[in-house]
């Protein structure tokens, strides 16, 4: 899908969905990472992330289109337009519209694999498990003040 195809797609669903035409600029940003799309308040144009459309479908990227089109007009009609507010979780329920994306897959792998990083005292032989690295040149064991050092990394599933 070309962004002529996603501006015509979203023009579409604000006419069908809201009733009301969608006046501004929806396009693809490959900087979005964590989120389907966004809604800017400055232009009132709507970004979307094409990876959604290429992992998910064409069902989900319309789910996220209509959500931003909720921000969109209750934010230009002057209504409470935020996630927070009652008039947006109203306004979502009536036209079908998800909360939350669903979690790409690729994210999903990401946060599957966890690392813990060990440490064990040359002195007292204490050992630390810790999620981000120490620097040892810098830290000392905490018991008895001696020298830390990195014994293994582990990668848990």
């Amino acid at each position: 899908m070309e962004e002529r195809e996603l501006q015509s797609l979203v023009e579409k669903i604000s006419v069908a969905s809201f009733g009301k035409p969608f006046k501004h600029q929806a396009l693809f940003n490959p900087r979005l990472r964590s989120t389907g799309g966004r809604y800017l308040l400055g232009t009132h144009n709507i970004e979307i992330n094409k990876k959604y459309l290429e992992q998910l479908g064409e069902k989900e990227l319309i789910g996220i289109i209509k959500h931003e089109l909720c921000h969109y007009h209750l934010h230009l009609e002057g209504k409470g337009y935020q996630h927070r507010d009652q008039e947006f979780k109203q306004l979502l329920k009536k036209v079908g519209a998800p909360r939350f994306c669903t979690q790409l897959p690729d994210m999903k792998m990401k946060h599957t694999h966890k690392k813990i990083l060990i440490y064990q005292c040359a002195k007292c032989q204490l050992s630390y498990k810790r999620k981000r690295s120490i620097d040892t040149s810098r830290y000392v064991c905490g018991k008895c003040r001696g020298k830390l050092m990195k014994i293994k990394e582990e990668i848990l599933l």
